[in-house]
């Protein structure tokens, strides 16, 4: 029983067709508190959309979803989650958005935010820019941004509601290596100094392979689950 202890996001034998055919088949993982899991695998074996049922945003066909320990069609605490997905926009240089605007966005429509003042929604869009090192990047638009200073945004955005559960789909499309390295260096930060469980599908598993805690590893539909020791760089 001691491995099911804090454990905040729990699959239990979850299958999935897109029009009759199965991606995904009879699949069981969890994720502890504070883990940094990557969900690895081959183009098209179904690691977007685990995640996608993860977060509610697909129904399975068999199996359930448990978020902190409440099967997910229950579960309404939603502010506890973070989502950033695969390349959110394309932006061009005439969009028209600054990235205060695009991070406080959540303030605006989430029920226990958006009736905070206005000074605490300064605070908390100026807090959650510092977490991704964009403090100084404010009032540009967004669209003038660099790819990976988008994605640090896109981070931030996730953070405003300080989410104890945040889940990343592909998040370094589209980005060059340096800029990557940087990037998961952000991430680990966040798992590791802030205590953010991180969930992310990655096809770049060997860049992160001494960061992560745990691998969910998708072939043929199914699920094997490693535990991987930082200490020694093994998975078991």
């Amino acid at each position: 029983m001691k491995d099911m202890e804090n454990v905040v996001l729990r699959g239990e034998k979850i299958s999935f067709s897109y029009d009759g055919v199965k991606v995904l088949k009879d699949c069981s993982f969890s994720v502890r508190s504070k883990d940094f899991a990557a969900v690895v695998g081959s183009n098209g074996a179904g690691k977007s959309t685990l995640l996608k049922i993860c977060l509610d945003l697909l129904k399975p066909d068999e199996g359930n979803i448990w978020l902190f320990e409440k099967p997910i069609d229950k579960f309404q605490e939603w502010d506890k989650i973070g989502y950033v997905p695969q390349r959110i926009l394309n932006l061009n240089l005439g969009f028209p958005a600054t990235v205060e605007e695009v991070v406080s966005l959540p303030l605006h429509i989430t029920n226990k935010l958006k009736n905070l003042s206005k000074k605490d929604k300064i605070n908390l869009t100026d807090k959650a820019l510092k977490a991704v090192g964009m403090e100084n990047y404010k009032k540009r638009l967004i669209g003038r941004l660099s790819a990976g200073q988008q994605q640090r945004i896109f981070i931030a955005k996730a953070l405003i509601s300080s989410p104890k559960l945040l889940f990343l789909d592909e998040p370094t499309t589209g980005i060059d290596n340096e800029t990557e390295e940087d990037f998961y260096n952000l991430i680990y930060k966040l798992n590791k100094e802030e205590g953010i469980t991180i969930v992310m599908v990655t096809h770049d598993y060997t860049d992160i392979k001494s960061m992560v805690s745990r691998v969910i590893q998708i072939s043929d539909g199914s699920i094997s689950e490693s535990i991987h020791n930082v200490e020694d760089g093994d998975i078991r």
